[in-house]
């Protein structure tokens, strides 16, 4: 079948609504009676949920391992293992596996069955379903043959899978296909992270540790344990799948590496919050059901500002479940839309010239008590506590924005920063009015601000309580009433990895202010106070409430010797430097050679990704962009044959064949360009490769693009073969 067919074939198949619909009741999830409430979580299973399973002597040994990261004992291990057995065969699951995410960032997990055999002389085997607390407690997956950095070699292949018990385990279903997933962390013979969820557990624990030596310091003798909160909206579009058979970048790049943005896209700003379309709702109402029924509090959905691009929200939880949480969701979100004959694109910018996606993780501590440390309160000027960890966030931002920012750093995010309502590469935090008139009062010694003035009367004896300050989507990360938003997270991106540094520089900066306030001594309340006029002093360089796009900023950033490192081999460069990432090791959050294995990751990545699109773009050049316009240049020209002399030198007569012979030689000037680019840049490795690949491979795919995109104008729609931004924004969904 031609490309041309395809098109014509997605056009007509994705105007067929009833097709996808007709699988849209799975597994009883979709036409639910009974409140979501009454079957939250059936599929999930806590450690709670697990500890009232057990015996006394068993659910002792759970709690205290994990309140006290005691081991467990051989019997004790198997007495957990058979009352997970025996739940989840109680819901039909015939295998388990070990879940976890290495550092490719998606999910991995092998499959293995519950069914066992018991041998005896003499006799056939009997099988019987059997689960030690062995196969609970630890696997070994291949360490060699995941993304590792120079960490294990393919002589060094041996990894571990290890039980996280914080973290609920779930069932997944997929048809007639019942499977326990177990999350754990991955780590290496040598007892290296090989994996995000290692070092993001390490960074919870630094992160309560550090925070409980600065509440005793304050006075607080109570809180054992300080939780890192998150809350992390994901925004996503949703095209027709019919398409994908003939935009070869969909499917192999992610992105639409091609595409001309039509004549309406978003100007009219009529898609945000407006009705979520039948066949798309559908799809996302049983994927809410899923999510719900493995215990994920998915809260929100609605329409976001692109045409075809939707936002699902959840309550925020303890730091380590959300990620795990986050990371389902998109796994669940992608298989559910294609149940429905649709496709979820997770990436950062999938369609040119419109609003990309993001993943504003929402994140904030509290203590084991419930008490928000970011909440301001009434008279937050006079709350000593909140100061303090408001002053170590705003030292935490400033200091450690190199690695911050390095966190975010990726070939897709790469495309969506600074625009469209995604914030800019440079780092910074929007405090808002109130808590800046906070920071004036406290650095000024001015006394109290008190807040309950909020309260305002607006038109027609209306009342309406104002937060604490507006809300600024020019701001990477910013205070929006008692948490702040980071919202410099790319949409497909693992949100371990990036909350892993945050609350390690945050457990850093709390370290040292309270060696600080150790270090003043005396009126220890009157200390703090000191130490958080010093950092407001010093680090307010870090705040900006302005427009963050604004040429005005940037300039003004750099006379603040604020970083603004522009893509992912700056980025990932900056943060290669010890000075940036020290406190990783300080706060024993990652090793050096971790570290490093990390950042050669993700420069790997990235010059993998640009590969793989410049390629895809050549391809889809020479395979069917070409030859359609080349179909339309005969056909304008009236003849069975033109010479490639002719098309080069605009001899054929008429407009449109020198508009068509223009627009040909033009791509294929840019797609030579592209090759001897590649090329170029594929002769180096490494970070030299990324950096060729940012600075001569991205910008010739620019012109490329850019010579395909202007040819879509005026090329004949029967001879243009890929589906257009019109057919798949706005047709069939």
């Amino acid at each position: 079948m031609s490309t041309l067919t395809l098109r014509s074939s997605a056009i007509s198949f994705s105007s067929d609504t009833t097709v996808a619909s007709a699988e849209s009741s799975h597994d009883d999830m979709t036409n639910r009676e009974a409140p979501v409430s009454s079957t939250y979580g059936e599929r999930a299973l806590t450690w709670r949920q697990l500890r009232d399973r057990l015996e006394d002597d068993a659910a002792g040994a759970l709690t205290a391992l994990i309140e006290d990261n005691r081991p467990l004992q051989k019997a004790e291990a198997n007495a957990i293992a058979a009352a997970i057995q025996d739940w989840a065969l109680s819901h039909g699951v015939t295998h388990f596996t070990h879940w976890f995410y290495p550092l490719t960032g998606i999910p991995a997990e092998k499959h293995d069955a519950f069914l066992s055999f018991e041998y005896a002389p003499d006799s056939d085997p009997t099988p019987v379903e059997g689960f030690s607390g062995s196969l609970l407690l630890q696997g070994e997956p291949d360490a060699s043959s995941f993304p590792n950095g120079g960490l294990r070699m393919t002589a060094q292949a041996r990894g571990y899978t290890m039980w996280d018990p914080t973290s609920p385990m779930f069932i997944r279903s997929e048809g007639l296909t019942r499977t326990l997933c177990i999350p754990t962390a991955y780590i290496s013979w040598t007892g290296e992270a090989l994996d995000y969820k290692t070092p993001l557990l390490r960074a919870r624990k630094a992160v309560s540790d550090a925070s409980v030596r600065v509440l005793r310091l304050l006075g607080d003798s109570t809180t054992k344990n300080v939780i890192a909160t998150l809350g992390a909206e994901q925004e996503y579009f949703v095209v027709d799948k019919a398409y994908l058979a003939a935009r070869p970048d969909l499917l192999m790049a992610g992105r639409t590496l091609f595409g001309r943005v039509p004549q309406r896209s978003q100007q009219l700003e009529d898609h945000y919050f407006a009705a979520i379309p039948a066949r798309v709702q559908a799809f996302i109402t049983e994927a809410e059901n899923e999510l719900y029924l493995l215990g994920v509090p998915i809260k929100t959905r609605h329409c976001e500002v692109a045409p075809a691009q939707f936002e699902t929200a959840p309550i925020f939880e303890e730091v380590n479940i959300a990620c795990d949480h986050n990371v389902l969701t998109m796994d669940v979100l992608k298989r559910v839309a294609e149940r429905h004959g649709l496709v979820c694109i997770l990436h950062e910018k999938p369609f040119a010239g419109i609003n990309g996606s993001g993943k504003h993780n929402n994140w904030a501590i509290a203590t084991d008590g419930g008490e928000n440390l970011l909440d301001p309160g009434d008279n937050p000027a006079r709350d000593v506590r909140f100061l303090t960890f408001l002053a170590a966030v705003m030292h935490a931002v400033d200091s450690h924005a190199v690695a911050i920012r390095g966190t975010v750093a990726t070939a897709g995010n790469d495309h969506r920063l600074g625009a469209n309502e995604a914030p800019p590469s440079i780092i910074s935090i929007y405090m808002g009015d109130a808590l800046s008139a906070v920071i004036d009062a406290v650095v000024a010694g001015s006394g109290s601000v008190d807040l309950t003035k909020s309260l305002n009367e607006v038109t027609h004896g209306i009342y309406v309580r104002k937060d604490t300050g507006d809300r600024n989507r020019t701001s990477p990360f910013a205070f929006t009433g008692n948490k702040f938003e980071y919202r410099a997270v790319g949409s497909s991106e693992n949100s371990a990895w990036p909350q892993a540094v945050l609350n390690a520089a945050v457990a850093d900066s709390l370290n040292i202010v309270a060696s600080r306030i150790e270090a003043i001594g005396g009126d220890l309340k009157a200390a703090a106070l000191q130490v958080i006029r010093s950092i407001f002093v010093d680090h307010r360089r870090v705040c900006f409430d302005g427009n963050g796009y604004s040429q005005e900023w940037r300039d003004e950033a750099a006379s603040r010797g604020l970083p603004n490192l522009k893509n992912t081999p700056e980025a990932i460069a900056a943060m290669s430097s010890h000075e940036q990432h020290s406190f990783l090791v300080r706060t024993g959050v990652l090793t050096e050679r971790e570290i490093h294995a990390r950042l050669e990751i993700i420069l790997e990545r990235y010059s993998k990704w640009l590969e793989i699109e410049a390629t895809s773009m050549l391809e889809m050049v020479h395979g069917s962009i070409v030859p359609g316009l080349e179909s339309d240049l005969m056909k304008a020209a009236k003849t069975d044959k033109i010479t490639k002399e002719a098309i080069g030198d605009h001899k054929a007569t008429g407009r449109r064949v020198k508009q068509l012979s223009s627009a040909l030689a033009g791509i294929l000037e840019s797609a030579e360009a592209l090759e001897s680019a590649l090329e170029g840049a594929l002769a180096h490795e490494g970070e030299a490769l990324a950096f060729a690949m940012a600075d001569t491979v991205k910008p010739a795919m620019v012109e490329l693009r850019s010579a395909v995109d202007g040819a879509e104008a005026i090329a004949s729609d029967g001879n243009w073969s890929m589906p257009k931004y019109r057919e798949m924004l706005f047709f069939g969904v």
